[in-house]
């Protein structure tokens, strides 16, 4: 069951910039904690970016500290993940995660099943 539109992928050379957009179906982002995830062929499931429902301090990956930046627009009823300075490796499906279990500075938690079908970054180099 999908639970959220994303959009916003596409191909961009490397050095490039992205926005990704995430809309749930049937609730709202301050609703629960929020988070988005990307997939590779090569890679797992991993955790990019995260934010409270409270919108407090967020959680990012390594490799998206100081590139990506997460937040939501409640009018909007969206999430955004701004991604600058992309890199090859950033190539992946990225996943919005509609509801997070558990967030901290070190750790975004999804509560599996709560995801919306992705969107595709590829990064050329």
């Amino acid at each position: 069951q999908v639970q959220a539109v994303e959009s916003g992928g596409g191909l961009v050379q490397a050095g490039g910039s992205l926005t990704l957009s995430c809309t749930p179906s049937g609730w709202n982002v301050d609703d629960h904690h929020m988070g988005w995830f990307r997939q590779s062929p090569t890679k797992g499931r991993e955790a990019v970016a995260c934010i409270s429902f409270l919108a407090g301090t967020p959680y990012y990956s390594n490799s998206a500290k100081g590139r990506f930046t997460v937040s939501k627009d409640t009018a909007a009823n969206t999430l955004y993940l701004q991604m600058n300075d992309l890199k090859p490796e950033d190539s992946a499906t990225y996943y919005c995660a509609v509801r997070v279990l558990r967030i901290g500075p070190t750790l975004c938690e999804p509560d599996n099943g709560y995801w919306g079908r992705g969107t595709q970054v590829i990064v050329s180099s």
